[in-house]
């Protein structure tokens, strides 16, 4: 187990890196779900299972799924209207 956990917190550290330089919103989110399964990872490798099922639940997939109904809401290439100018063409 020596072993494993500096892999981990590597890893954590390697995709919590990744979700901050990723700069297409959507692809960003799906980074940010997988730097979710890797805390689970490592929180189990910690011996903590309930937290690492929590981080499942919420980091994985109820956080992820919140932002992406939320970037589906919000429409940014409207029809009609200038990206520069924000006035209706």
């Amino acid at each position: 187990m020596s072993v494993v956990l500096p892999l981990l917190f590597l890893l954590s550290a390697a995709s919590g890196t990744l979700v901050v330089l990723v700069r297409e919103p959507r692809r960003q989110v799906f980074a940010l779900s997988a730097n979710g399964l890797v805390l689970a990872l490592l929180f189990t490798g910690l011996q903590a299972p309930d937290v690492a099922l929590s981080e499942i639940a919420v980091g994985t997939v109820a956080v992820p799924l919140i932002v992406l109904v939320a970037l589906g809401a919000v429409r940014t290439d409207r029809p009609g209207q200038d990206a520069g100018s924000g006035e209706n063409v």
